[in-house]
């Protein structure tokens, strides 16, 4: 159920408890937008209007927080809308600052989502998407906060298994004493006591030395394993499983609370005991409701959603498939990117401070096609161009990802040194560049294809090339596919 949510704080009701807001992971006050700009350059080539705009929108977030408090409940996100054909940059922008300011992120596909009443995801689980990876992020920096520690109680608690096993082993293996025998060890128990603590103590130590020297990580004990701490927390503990809404959720955990606990006894490896034992240990330390309410949050303040093909929801008038239903997925989607209270299995959280990113290629359609409500909702257009030659060349040159680095660091590891020549590399480019011309413009996409046709006898063969060095220069790129890319024909089926 989405409400809509009103300009003032947090209702009483719905407290989550004090938050140390210190511990926010959003450095964007470190950024300004010049600098966003240039670490967006080491990795996407062009499309300056675009890094521009969503830079400043990161910018006047940061300037948001340091408002009036009177004021700062009435300053909304700038929604962006990309416009540009595929493969020129838009994901790639919106996924780079994300990573830059460690804000919440989800990219989502607009075909996804229906109307009420047809088959498919309901608009709201973005938010509750959002909140689950906001959720499983923040978990795993806690766990590694505290992993040292629980990796130090771990491994005292192997060494006690050891030594409690190892002196049931032996008590298994001592001659049963007989009734006098018995009687006379009482006796002699009291006095034996000291000097037998002692030497535990010893045995100890002992034990842990070799723990920590991995002497005995082939060694085999016998632990007990919670199985709900062994579960994968990103993947089961908090993902959300399609076909279950909230109320679904609460009732199978309501359930799980009346079960007993899930345990079992295996005997692993010492190695594998001491990861186990670890994993268990963080989990214990890990206030999960902490977790939850810095989360909740970090969705609310900086959360960012990128709405991928948005133009693939505007309706061409068709009366059957998947567009009859865009319409009503447009206004579904107006009361969540204006600001709403979306209900989820950890509490209401708003939407009114989440950036939304849209794009689009718009092949054959408009903004302008949008719903009016809709297109006010995003109120900066950003347009990115088709990319030139010029541009392929740089991709293939500049970034710190560039795809020619990451084929010479793949061969490197078969003891291969590739090396590109300037002519190869401008030749590939030119290549890409003609068949975005005569068929599908898919953008830098197309220089992946024409790099693996070129690569793909050397990638094939690298295992039995151990120790050369291969030279891809003009003359080869036109020997492995020259004569497809002429072919218009060969060049939509291969290229």
């Amino acid at each position: 159920m989405v409400e809509a949510a009103p300009r003032h704080d947090r209702p009483d009701s719905v407290s989550r408890g004090p938050i140390d807001r210190t511990e926010q992971a959003i450095a964007v006050e470190n950024l300004t937008p010049r600098q966003i700009v240039a670490e967006l350059d080491r990795f996407i080539i062009g499309q300056e209007d675009a890094k521009r705009a969503v830079a400043v929108a990161l910018r006047n977030r940061y300037r948001r927080r340091l408002v009036p408090e009177e004021l700062r409940h009435e300053i909304q996100p700038r929604n962006i809308l990309m416009i540009g054909p595929t493969g020129v940059g838009k994901t790639e922008i919106a996924r780079r600052v994300a990573k830059m300011v460690e804000a919440p992120f989800i990219k989502v596909e607009a075909t996804k989502f229906t109307e009420v009443g047809y088959v498919g995801r309901d608009v709201e689980s973005i938010v509750r998407d959002l909140v689950e990876v906001a959720i499983s992020h923040l978990h795993s920096q806690r766990i590694e906060q505290v992993t040292d520690k629980a990796s130090t109680i771990a491994t005292q608690r192997l060494a006690d298994l050891a030594l409690t096993q190892l002196r049931d082993h032996k008590s298994r293996r001592r001659k049963r004493p007989s009734h006098a025998e018995a009687d006379q060890q009482d006796e002699q128990s009291e006095a034996a006591d000291e000097l037998a603590q002692k030497r535990l103590e010893r045995e100890r130590k002992r034990m842990l030395r070799l723990l920590a020297d991995h002497s005995l990580d082939e060694e085999t004990v016998e632990i007990e394993i919670d199985l709900e701490d062994l579960e994968d927390f990103a993947a089961l503990e908090w993902s959300e499983e399609p076909g279950y809404d909230d109320g679904q959720f609460g009732f199978r955990e309501f359930l799980d609370s009346l079960m007993p606990k899930r345990t079992m006894r295996r005997r692993v490896s010492v190695r594998d005991a001491r990861r186990i034992l670890t994993q268990q240990e963080a989990n214990r330390m890990v206030d999960l409701d902490s977790v939850v309410d810095e989360a909740v949050l970090r969705v609310e303040e900086a959360g960012v959603v990128f709405l991928d093909e948005i133009d693939k929801i505007i309706s061409n008038g068709g009366e059957y498939g998947g567009e009859v239903s865009g319409e009503g997925v447009q206004r579904d989607l107006l009361p969540i990117v204006e600001g709403a209270v979306v209900m989820t299995r950890y509490g209401p959280v708003r939407t009114d401070h989440v950036l939304f990113i849209a794009a689009g290629s718009f092949h054959g359609t408009r903004p302008a096609d949008l719903i009016p409500e809709l297109q006010g909702r995003f109120p900066i257009r950003a347009e990115l161009s088709s990319l030139s030659e010029d541009d392929l060349y740089r991709i293939l040159t500049e970034p710190q990802n560039a795809l020619t680095r990451q084929f010479e660091a793949l061969l490197r590891t078969e003891s291969v040194e590739l090396q590109f020549t300037e002519d190869g590399l401008r030749e590939m480019a030119a290549i890409a560049s003609q068949v975005n011309e005569r068929t599908e413009d898919i953008g830098a996409r197309r220089l992946q294809t024409i790099a693996e046709k070129v690569l793909e006898d050397i990638s094939f063969e690298a295992s039995e090339r151990t120790g050369e060095v291969l030279t891809v220069d003009a003359a080869f790129v036109q020997e492995r596919v020259g004569e497809i890319a002429a072919a218009e024909d060969l060049a939509n089926f291969i290229l």
